[in-house]
């Protein structure tokens, strides 16, 4: 049954690319809803199967790539780890799906068939990278994750952000898909093997490179740059804010479920691997822990709602690459497992906030929409409580998993980090919780601090290459993404801030289940210090070391034990007492954005104004996206558009291309003067033909 779980929404995406103009858009909106809710059930049945059976279920298909030592069968495999996937990307997805019923309405009948396709196709690469055995599988759904990403974002291709940003996104993953693709090479010629256990079993037969930067720690650094490119973190985190560009429900199956946990997954199910290379754990931890904070502070300061859990989304990705660097990755995958629910949850409410208030994104246009959205409002409520550690909600257990093993963790090549990176950790945690509720004060708290929701959304032409008009200098001028999806139609709705309405059926009800699921997600996590049991992590141990199976394959190969990480029940006081202070520090960031942004709105300003230098450079996101331009992207336009282009493009590459053609072309025309329609002269060619060959064999 593997093999139906990513088929059948490849098969909804068939039905509505080819036919979908043709259906209504019930059809074709119900079509794509069903075909994930019959993957979540496949997925459940075979999850169920792994879970009470114990062991992994393997399904070849066919042999892909037979070359010489290269033998890639076309195979699927569904452990612990992957189970817990299959789950997140058909649960969170189809609930994302029926969403987007509600959402994307006001399209036309063959764009709301368009949409759906690229939405279902995304989930079918997404389980291919899941389900994938080995490396070249997993890659499939690798780029293909990237395309769909690429056609998502810019589902409003006539709006030149929304363009430029998917553009974007598939550029920056191309640079991260270079290093998976050398890493996967160095792998194969060292391991003679891309399938996912016999690389750990290789690995696990040699030594930790603890002192030495050997092959493993380079593979494994090329891998992390791949994860760094599709998971958003330093230095290639710049595609996935400007992402937001496209439709809400997008940006929701993205940073949920999808797209940008694909890189830790891959570290997480190479884990005997990258175990074996603690210079690259270092690596990972610290990159994880700086892309938390860096993420954290820009997220403090944003206006667009959107932007807002962007950065939020990148912040919690740091947390997770911060477990694995830490190898703790059983607690990594548990944060990725709450972080779909809650995150998920935030983006879904904040498309029924900018769905009720006509496009509007912009925080200052917003105030007093508590009782006028009341299910948007308390569905946001529980997912802003679950994200910044609140107990008894899931995103309290995951995230105070990752910094007791960030406390507790051991050092790497005798560099005793651990205390920084807890500290480091703890500062962001605050900043999640401060950020999250200054969103949650600005959009639904106060008073209406506009008369009308905002401005027009950003025209759209129906008419290919029909020109966009200009838009509004200051409307626009704080608004980065701005949603095309309701347009004037639903402006009238929100007139006067006197028509308001709360979210549809279609929209609610995904809403309320995301809201149940971040209460309720993180029970199976319980720590031992609380008198829980841990349950996930013993069920996702497994998929972290070498089969017993694939070991017993090659009995002589010496198997290299990782040390495991500490028991988190062996000091019970210390864990309660760090539970205490991520409690504290998630109360205390509360705290903060309500003396700031709903007891004394002015203090806020004036810190503002106290600190312009930094707010700026906060607000202008460190100015990474200039650096880019004025060191990568201007350099490489003017080498373009001088004698790079001129010398090696137009003169070698393109004068190699049109010389051959030019030769062909006159071969072509001699040849052609031989073809001259008469039959006599056919007739005198074949007999001269054969007098020359009877010739030369009498010579001979």
């Amino acid at each position: 049954m593997l093999v139906l779980i990513p088929l059948l929404p490849f098969a909804g995406f068939v039905i509505n690319a080819f036919v979908g103009r043709r259906l209504s858009k019930t059809v074709s909106g119900g079509l794509a809803c069903l075909v994930m809710v019959a993957a979540f059930l496949v997925a459940a049945i075979t999850g169920w199967t792994v879970i009470s059976g114990g062991h992994a279920i393997e399904q070849t298909l066919f042999t892909w790539l037979p070359s010489g030592d290269l033998q890639i069968p076309f195979a699927l495999r569904v452990d612990p780890l992957a189970t817990v996937m299959i789950l997140v990307v058909t649960g969170i997805g189809a609930l994302i799906h029926v969403y987007s019923i509600g959402y994307m309405h006001e399209e036309t009948d063959g764009e709301y068939a368009r949409y759906f396709s690229y939405l279902n196709l995304f989930a079918s690469f997404m389980l291919v990278l899941v389900l994938g055995a080995n490396f070249p599988v997993m890659f499939i759904g690798w780029e293909g994750v990237g395309l769909c990403s690429y056609l998502l974002i810019g589902f409003w291709f006539r709006k030149k952000p929304a363009a430029d940003a998917g553009k974007k996104a598939f550029v920056v993953n191309r640079i991260g898909d270079f290093g998976f693709i050398l890493g996967m090479l160095l792998l194969f010629a060292s391991f003679h093997t891309l399938d996912f256990q016999g690389v750990a079993l290789a690995a696990a037969a040699r030594a930790p490179e603890t002192a030495t930067f050997g092959l493993m720690t380079a593979a494994t650094l090329l891998l992390f740059l791949g994860a760094t490119g599709k998971s958003a973190q330093i230095p290639l985190y710049v595609w996935l804010p400007d992402a937001m560009e496209g439709p809400t429900p997008v940006s929701a199956l993205i940073h949920a479920a999808t797209m940008v946990t694909a890189g830790v997954y891959m570290i997480a199910r190479n884990a005997v691997l990258f175990s074996h290379a603690p210079t690259t754990l270092a690596v990972v931890a610290g990159i994880g822990v700086a892309t938390a904070l860096m993420a954290g502070t820009i997220g403090l300061v944003q206006n667009d709602i959107k932007r807002v859990l962007a950065y939020s989304t990148v912040s919690q990705l740091g947390y997770m690459f911060l477990a694995m660097g830490m190898g703790a990755y059983a607690a990594g995958i548990f944060h990725l497992y709450t972080h779909a629910f809650f995150k998920a949850l935030l983006f879904l409410g904040s498309g029924a906030v900018i769905h009720a208030l006509a496009g509007e994104q912009d925080l200052r246009n917003m105030g007093g929409l508590k009782k006028a959205l009341p299910v948007t409002y308390w569905t946001f409520l529980t997912g802003a409580i679950a994200i910044a550690g609140v107990p008894p909600l899931s995103g309290f257990f995951s995230k105070d998993e990752i910094l007791f093993r960030t406390f507790t963790g051991t050092a790497v090549n005798g560099w005793n980090g651990r205390p920084l990176l807890w500290l480091i950790g703890i500062v962001t945690s605050l900043l999640t919780a401060t950020y999250m509720f200054r969103l949650v004060f600005m959009a639904f708290h106060g008073e209406r601090r506009h008369d009308a929701p905002a401005a027009p959304v950003r025209p759209e032409e129906e008419e290919p290459g029909a020109p966009v008009p200009p838009l509004p200098g200051p409307v626009y001028s704080d608004l980065p993404a701005v949603d095309r999806t309701h347009g004037a139609t639903h402006a009238s709705h929100a007139h006067e801030g006197a028509h308001l309405h709360d979210a549809p059926p279609s929209m609610a009800i995904p809403l309320i289940v995301l809201a149940i699921g971040s209460i309720v997600a993180g029970f199976i996590g319980v720590p031992h210090a609380i008198w829980g049991s841990n349950r996930i992590e013993t069920f996702l141990d497994p998929s972290f070391e070498v089969s017993r199976e694939a070991a017993a394959t090659e009995p002589g190969a010496p198997l290299v034990d990782v040390p495991p990480a500490a028991e988190p029940h062996e000091d019970t006081g210390r864990e309660l007492t760090l539970m205490a202070v991520s409690t504290g520090i998630a109360f205390a960031g509360i705290g903060i954005a309500m003396y700031f942004w709903l007891r004394n709105r002015a203090a806020s300003d004036r810190m503002a104004r106290r600190f312009a230098a930094l707010h700026r450079l906060l607000l202008n996101k460190y100015y990474v996206d200039e650096i880019y331009d004025a060191a990568v992207v201007q350099p490489i336009r003017l080498l373009s558009t001088s004698g790079l282009w001129k010398g090696v493009d137009v003169g070698i590459i393109d004068g190699a291309v049109n010389g051959v053609g030019l030769s062909v072309g006159a071969g072509s025309r001699g040849l052609r003067r031989a073809q001259t329609g008469s039959v006599r002269t056919y007739a005198a060619s074949l007999f001269l033909g054969v007098v020359l060959i009877l010739g030369w064999y009498l010579w001979r």
